[in-house]
């Protein structure tokens, strides 16, 4: 099916989707949630403009599919987007969302083009090099399941919407002959596919398959293990003129391991000299082999539209053709749009709020939809999926998900889930369960991706993920077997077990010249402890908690911070408490002496209660406003996110409202540069929620939410009848402003509440939570010894 379209209309509908993208924020409806999800917020991958690294382009809630455009390949650029950029090399159909270590996927790049022929995507310091388009951003539309942008160099608008499993494309093209439709099958955000097949179904479809291995790149350059197969079918809305392959032949010498990302000599003088000589067959049927390209031409009219849908599946081409067939079995590009905006409308709505200003609304809301993108479900509409064995499998009992970011996601993503979406994190446990099991390693992986023990960061964030889920009757898997992967992840030795030298560390207390492996051993220890005392293992629970004080052994009073140590028991060379490193991932030893979770009260003794506390106001204090990367306060990376919740623990709860809600403030806005760090899979956007609603687990696993400073009027939770006995959770916050930012009382379903925590339950047997607030702080609130935060050490 072709459409046309009137020049004079094409421009009015560019121009009037251009200016109410601007109009947006300044007039969203108080009703209308989904209207203020900006999803241009983070999308840069530059440290200037915040380095939020989200991708502007369109998904489903939790969907297969991630349908954005990609202004860069290679370098740390994982979203495959970044603001700055001035041009556009295409399409691609699967991305992550606010992640480092170079990412992966970027798969089935797709763009139009007019004119000659070009076999690269090129480069952006090389004009003309490849068929990369110039764009500006007074064309660009990025709305919650759409995006448009319009390719300058071919006078082409692209449109993209999505479903779960499939992605719609419509291009309105000039008049042109040829007007073509070019695929890079080997593009690989971090990466490339090392094998490629395409072939010619009929004059309106095309299907293949990308194999990506990690010897290929991808995650982590190639470290993080990730193998994965796309499996596509595409078809147009208008038969296929001609059409041809285009091979590179890349000496397998070029893709040795060596220094250096993979990625980046595909951005060198030496592969472009391959490209020159690249083989071009046109209007072939059928080809496997290396570094293919695959170009469809059409004749088109003016303001003529070609649509062009794919379907992908990481099991086979059958999935994908279903997947197809299922999602969008028409040509109506509005009701996929219609349909992606019901499903974002329904998960968005889970929590409704009044009294925000427009920057807020627009904040929260875009926050929700970052929140809802990880763990995606990775199994096809009909249930099968690629098991860790290898093998296809169906899907029995829950819905299997991929992307777990667990040292992000255990903080503020997945104990948020336990509130909107329990059955969520019911299925990423199955799904790291069932990986631990069918893998062979026992032990439960701490950053999941593609069925893959990546290794990325440390600890065992699965840990408290389970401890946190099993606590709030988040219940539905074999509890004996669950414990066991926990019990391994903790105890096992060697290859039995993620944690470097756990031998050593059980054996004497610490992890050799770690400050961070030993701190968050002490904590996933306390999570296993408290998860073998709820289910009856005693001896097992002893063992356990006893070892969650082992962060202890490595605070040294003359330093008065943690410090490594090294096998000799010897500290570590001191550089002092801001110089980061020195045993810390992505930290200092300021930062890290904080992560005491489970026994904030034995570290206030540690350190001394006078000590603790003016050492927090000393770390806010010496925070820059920004709140980005810097030694102190430093919320551009996660071990920091509880530290404001801290003063609570020492009877100043008035001081944790005053720094969470300028971490609101000035950390977070309603522009591309809104997200002060990498969003990680949705860490930093929990984190906003949470906290705007006015609390925040600093222990995972306890149950026990630390109250701050609610941000607006008003707000409600609508609560999971499957899971929960409640209906809402409502916070009000009465003569709130951004002056008005200390809570000055607060009521509890009527009662007075004079205590700065709450609990899990109590939010989900259905609460109003109704706080009064005020230009000052009112010391004795939430100050009294027995209004302090329970010992989570000893619940």
């Amino acid at each position: 099916m072709a459409l046309k379209i009137d020049r004079r209309q094409f421009f009015r509908l560019s121009l009037a989707g251009s200016i109410a993208a601007k109009l947006e924020a300044t007039q969203a409806k108080p009703g209308a949630i989904i209207d203020a999800v900006n999803p241009l917020i983070g999308a840069s991958t530059s440290v200037a403009l915040g380095e939020g690294k989200t991708f502007p382009g369109v998904t489903t809630p939790f969907g297969m599919v991630q349908l954005s455009p990609d202004t860069v390949t290679g370098g740390d650029n994982a979203p495959g987007y970044s603001y700055e950029h001035t041009t556009i090399e295409g399409f691609s159909f699967t991305h992550m969302s606010g992640v480092g270590w170079y990412g992966d996927f970027g798969n089935l790049l797709t763009m139009p083009s007019t004119g000659e022929l070009k076999l690269v995507s090129g480069r952006p310091n090389h004009p003309g090099e490849g068929w990369r388009s110039r764009y500006s951003h007074s064309s660009e539309v990025a709305h919650c399941g759409y995006y448009a942008v319009t390719l300058d160099d071919y006078g082409i608008r692209a449109e993209l919407t999505a479903a779960r499993y499939a992605g719609i494309m419509r291009f309105t093209f000039p008049k042109s002959n040829p007007a073509r439709i070019q695929f890079d099958l080997a593009r690989r955000i971090g990466g490339t596919s090392a094998h490629q097949s395409i072939k010619v179904v009929d004059q309106r479809a095309i299907e293949g398959w990308m194999q990506c291995p990690s010897s290929g790149g991808g995650w982590g350059n190639g470290e993080g293990h990730v193998s994965y197969t796309v499996y596509f079918r595409t078809e147009f809305s208008k038969p296929i003129a001609h059409s041809g392959v285009w091979s590179i032949d890349v000496p397998d010498a070029f893709l040795d391991p060596g220094e250096g990302l993979l990625v980046d000599r595909f951005q060198t003088d030496a592969f472009y000299e391959f490209a020159a000589k690249a083989d071009v067959k046109r209007d072939v049927t059928e080809q496997v082999g290396k570094h293919l390209g695959f170009f469809a031409e059409f004749v088109t009219e003016a303001n003529e539209q070609i649509l062009v849908k794919s379907g992908i599946s990481f099991v086979d081409l059958e999935g994908a053709r279903k997947n197809l067939a299922h999602n969008i079995p028409h040509w109506d590009f509005g009701i996929t749009r219609s349909q992606a905006r019901s499903e974002w409308t329904e998960k968005l709505n889970k929590i409704e709020i009044e009294g925000a200003t427009e920057t807020q609304r627009s904040v929260f809301a875009t926050a929700m939809y970052h929140a809802m993108i990880d763990p995606r479900k990775i199994s096809d509409i009909d249930g099968r999926y690629i098991a860790a064995d290898g093998k296809i499998r169906n899907e029995d009992g829950f819905t299997h998900r991929t992307i777990f970011s667990g040292w992000d996601a255990f903080r503020a993503e997945l104990p948020l889930m336990t509130i909107l979406d329990p059955t969520l994190v019911n299925d990423q446990i199955c799904s790291l369960l069932e990986l631990a099991a069918q893998s062979g390693r026992g032990y439960l992986e701490r950053w999941e991706i593609m069925n893959a023990y990546s290794g990325c960061m440390d600890g065992d964030p699965a840990l408290a993920v389970i401890l946190d889920a099993y606590s709030k009757g988040i219940r539905n898997y074999d509890i004996e077997q669950v414990y066991s992967a926990c019990r391994q992840s903790a105890s096992g030795v060697g290859k039995a077990t993620g944690r470097p030298d756990n031998e050593f560390y059980m054996a004497n207390g610490y992890v050799p010249d770690q400050v961070s492996w030993t701190m968050d051993n002490a904590y996933f220890d306390w999570c296993v402890g408290r998860l073998a005392s709820a289910i009856g293992k005693k001896q097992d629970a002893d063992t356990f908690l006893s070892r969650a004080k082992n962060y202890k052994n490595i605070y040294d009073p003359q330093v008065q911070s943690m410090r490594a140590r090294h096998k000799d028991g010897q500290w570590m060379d001191w550089k002092g408490s801001l110089e980061f490193g020195q045993g810390c991932t992505e930290s200092n030893p300021l930062q890290q002496t904080w992560f005491v979770p489970h026994d904030v009260y034995g570290l206030i003794s540690l350190m001394g209660k006078e000590r603790f506390a003016s050492s927090l106001e000393s770390l806010f204090e010496n925070t820059p406003p920004t709140f980005g990367w810097n030694p102190y306060y430093n919320h551009s990376n996660e071990p920091v996110h509880h530290i404001a919740y801290l003063f609570a623990y020492v009877g100043k709860p008035w001081l944790t409202q005053k720094w969470v809600r300028r971490i609101i403030e000035q950390a977070y806005h309603a522009q591309v540069n809104g997200i002060c760090g990498n969003d990680d899979v949705g860490q930093m956007s929990a984190w906003y929620i949470l906290s705007a609603m006015g609390f925040y687990p600093v222990c995972p696993g306890s149950g026990i939410y630390i109250l701050g400073s609610p941000l607006f009027k008003r707000a409600v939770i609508h609560l999971d009848p499957a899971w929960h006995s409640g209906r809402t959770f409502t916070v009000i916050a009465n003569n709130n402003s951004d002056k008005n930012f200390y809570v000055q009382s607060a009521r509890l379903n009527g009662k007075e509440l004079n205590r700065a925590w709450i609990s899990h339950d109590e939010i989900v047997s259905g609460a109003t939570l109704e706080f009064t607030m005020g230009p000052s702080p009112a010391e004795q609130w939430g100050a009294d010894p027995g209004a302090l935060p329970p010992d989570t050490s000893k619940l």
